[in-house]
């Protein structure tokens, strides 16, 4: 059965591929969508056996493909305010509604709509569609090396993140890690026979504020990120059990962004060299059992392509676009160009509309999107 774009973001809306979920069903609904074709696919499998990546070849295996990349999870929708069903598309006033539909389900759906489309190719295109890139691009690593063991040499990898069909050539980096904070109790009225896990907490959060303020002072003001310097942010906290206990746990959440310049992890080793040389050992004058555990958890590097990246030029003649922007959110584009492919970023719908409620794509964009897709297949068809 052949799909329209529109049809087939209606068939991967359907899939409620939340990052805590598996996303199986999705993977073995486009690997039988494909055979359909003749076209096979490839999993690779997560270490947990619920979740897959996918790639495929459509056209011969020769060199000079181009990989078009996304990912099939997306964010929750629980505590949100829909007015739709989100994984039911709905189309309203010229946009359609659903989780996903933005970010970033409309750019593999424009690409599997046309799949019957590409038979006639002389190079291919290859498509990749990762697993948990919304908690840390954590699929993509394995699926790129995959790619790169496997695939005959790659001419450019789009990875269609909602840049509003814009070309992107830039991003920050991430790392995102916990802070395990362990105190000891007492009285509140008695604190200096205790330690605040809570007041500790609050010390290193304070820390993280004050690298970053002096991030924004010393900032470049012609960097073309926005806010133009690295940032390091708490975005959760957890801890303590009563107003007059001095509290035994604290957990907090800390991610690191980077402009591509910078590099995070000198960030993390500043801030666990305070820890481990200036707070730690203050907390265990009071108790030796007291202490800081730090866990990590991604690690994605900054993407920062050049204005005569083989792929930019690809983007920019597909998308009919001559500027490029940078953006602020992270994907899987630095994975990509840390393993040595030419990479940019271009794709439908805009971020602005990203992990929202009612969450949307323009029927506009996701035509612009399939218009780019025909330019591609053309492109790779002479």
């Amino acid at each position: 059965m052949r799909y329209s774009p529109r049809e087939m973001l209606e068939k991967l809306i359907a899939f409620p591929t939340v990052s805590s979920e598996s996303n199986l069903d999705l993977i073995e609904f486009v690997q039988d969508y494909l055979a359909g074709y003749g076209i096979g696919s490839h999993k690779v499998m997560s270490d947990c056996g619920k979740k897959a990546n996918l790639y495929a070849t459509i056209g011969p295996e020769v060199a000079g493909g181009v990989v078009l990349s996304g990912h099939t999870d997306v964010v929750p929708v629980v505590g949100q305010n829909w007015h739709t069903d989100p994984f039911q598309l709905t189309e309203k006033d010229g946009l359609l509604y659903g989780r996903g539909t933005c970010d970033m389900k409309a750019f593999s759906a424009i690409a599997l709509a046309l799949v019957p489309d590409m038979a006639a190719m002389d190079r291919p295109i290859h498509l990749a569609l990762s697993y948990d890139e919304e908690i840390g691009c954590l699929g993509a690593p394995r699926l790129i090396d995959t790619i790169k063991e496997n695939l005959p040499p790659i001419r450019a990898v789009v990875v269609g993140e909602p840049t509003s069909m814009r070309v992107v050539i830039g991003h920050k980096s991430i790392l995102h890690f916990d802070t395990h904070v362990t105190g000891i109790e007492a009285h509140s009225s008695q604190q200096h026979r205790g330690v605040s896990a809570v007041m500790i907490a609050g010390r290193l959060i304070n820390w993280l504020g004050e690298r970053q303020r002096t991030n924004a002072e010393n900032a470049d003001p012609e960097n073309p990120f926005e806010p133009p310097f690295s940032t390091l942010h708490c975005g959760v906290v957890e801890g303590g059990t009563a107003h007059n206990i001095t509290a035994r746990h604290c957990r907090f959440v800390t991610d690191i962004r980077t402009i591509p310049s910078e590099d995070p992890m000198t960030f993390f080793k500043e801030y666990e060299s305070f820890v481990r040389e200036v707070v730690e050992p203050e907390m265990r004058i009071v108790h030796p059992d007291t202490g800081v555990e730090l866990e990590l958890h991604a690690n994605v590097p900054g993407f920062n392509a050049t204005e005569d990246a083989e792929a930019v030029l690809l983007a920019k003649q597909l998308s009919g676009q001559n500027a490029t922007e940078v953006a602020p959110y992270a994907a899987e584009s630095g994975q990509f160009q840390k393993a040595g492919f030419s990479v940019a970023m271009c794709g439908p719908g805009s971020i602005d509309q990203a992990h929202q409620p009612d969450e949307y794509i323009s029927i506009e964009q996701l035509n612009a999107g399939t218009e780019f897709m025909r330019r591609l297949i053309q492109a790779q068809t002479n």
